[in-house]
């Protein structure tokens, strides 16, 4: 089969290549993290137009706040108050044989390309250079996206009937959480086994950490700084506060390990507050992304000793006791596992093997993606594996190797075909 799949792959190369470049060109960013909107509509007409012509049933799935509010109530997961206007997922199904089925889970849309004045070609006019497309997104998803697609296609181009149905759903809003593929898996969307397509560095992810944003607010008394005894300094007090935080993820990080993840990690990533360099601020906010361990560390239970560890410093603090700062969570996700004795994984393993004639290592990663969902709520068996590298998501000059892109294709029709051979 691999040798019959890689003769139509190679006699079709231009073909599916021109199929990325395509989807490539159409500007899909989302706008303020999704908050504000997104422009994936450019992209999902091109692939429903695509996967219609390939016999699909797709159905357009629009997002609403409603069920992304179901999502946060019953499962801590979901991005509340998106723009949805002209946003929504594609999922398409193709129906195949008796054998077990698969879900392909990729998101169309992508990171705004930032200074353009830093990119040596226009981030969506793709170029090959050197073996390599570059392009905005090309890496963070969409060779994996349209990968997932066009293995599907390849199977059909060599006049293999699908050993299963399997199911492709192209997500929106994506970088503003995962709130596209969070309402696919409220609707109802299954499978026997999922795979999300984000770029692994050729290797089967099976694992990935937990994330929670936090912003934090804190007050003071503002005055002229000569006099700054009669004030309170909130930055000053925020320094205080930062501290603290610090203390607690060096203590997580003497505690918890994980063989496949790194130690939980908290990052300040905004602090603001101020006016001038002669005033004592009167406020001031920052806000901090932390990673945690999953199975280790529970979701809940890290909210709390955050809450905690802010808290009881400020009860050591005359002015933070009587004027505590103010907490909230403005996005957040669960960690993820998978089991590496699942028969997913070893297939999976086997398929990207057979199609590079190179071996895959079985690894976590730190940056988390829709898998959780999937796993999570979904209860599906899940992997991430795709084309591309994470040091080349969310970068100017963003690309992925020509021929592995190829390689995935052909990596995904194997996986569909094995799978499907799984009794």
């Amino acid at each position: 089969m691999r040798d019959k799949l890689r003769a139509v792959l190679e006699s079709r190369k231009d073909e599916y290549i021109k199929h990325l470049f395509e989807l490539l060109s159409r500007d899909t960013r989302v706008i303020g993290h999704g908050i504000e909107g997104g422009l994936e509509k450019n992209g999902q007409d091109y692939l429903e137009q695509l996967m219609e012509g390939m016999g699909a049933n797709v159905t357009r799935e629009q997002l609403t706040e409603e069920v992304v509010q179901k999502g946060i109530e019953l499962y801590s997961e979901g991005n509340p108050g998106h723009n949805y206007d002209d946003r929504y997922n594609l999922v398409a199904e193709f129906k195949g044989g008796n054998g077990p089925t698969l879900m392909f889970n990729g998101h169309v849309d992508v990171m705004p390309p930032g200074d353009l004045s830093l990119w040596a070609s226009d981030p969506f006019k793709p170029e090959i250079r050197n073996g390599r497309v570059y392009a905005r997104g090309v890496a963070d998803m969409k060779a994996g996206l349209m990968a997932s697609v066009l293995g599907v296609k390849l199977l059909l181009d060599a006049g293999v009937e699908l050993p299963g149905d399997v199911t492709l759903l192209s997500v929106v809003d994506e970088e503003g959480g995962g709130n596209g593929t969070l309402v696919s898996l409220l609707n109802g969307r299954k499978a026997d086994a999922t795979v999300v397509c984000e770029p692994t560095d050729q290797e089967v992810i099976v694992a990935h950490m937990g994330f929670l944003f936090f912003e934090v607010n804190v007050t003071g008394i503002s005055l002229h700084s000569a006099t700054k005894w009669d004030g309170v300094n909130a930055i000053e007090k925020a320094i205080f506060l930062i501290d603290a935080l610090h203390q607690l993820e060096n203590r997580w990080m003497m505690i918890y390990r994980h063989k496949m993840l790194p130690p939980p990690t908290l990052n300040i990533g905004v602090i603001e507050g101020g006016t001038a360099g002669n005033d004592v601020p009167n406020h001031c906010t920052f806000k901090f992304c932390l990673h945690y361990v999953p199975g280790l560390m529970e979701h809940e239970e890290v909210i709390k000793q955050v809450e905690d560890a802010l808290l009881l410093r400020s009860r050591g603090d005359a002015w933070l006791r009587e004027n505590p700062p103010t907490i909230s969570i403005y996005q957040q996700g669960l960690g993820f596992q998978q089991d590496v004795e699942h028969d997913l994984v070893k297939i999976a393993k086997t398929s990207a093997e057979q199609a590079f004639g190179s071996e895959f290592e079985i690894a976590g990663s730190q940056a988390a993606n829709d898998a959780r969902l999937m796993k999570n709520i979904g209860n599906m068996p899940t992997i991430v594996c795709g084309p591309g590298r994470m040091e080349d998501c969310h970068t100017v000059n963003e690309s992925v190797a020509v021929q592995e892109y190829l390689d995935f294709i052909l990596t995904y029709a194997l996986l569909i075909w094995n799978w499907g051979q799984r009794s």
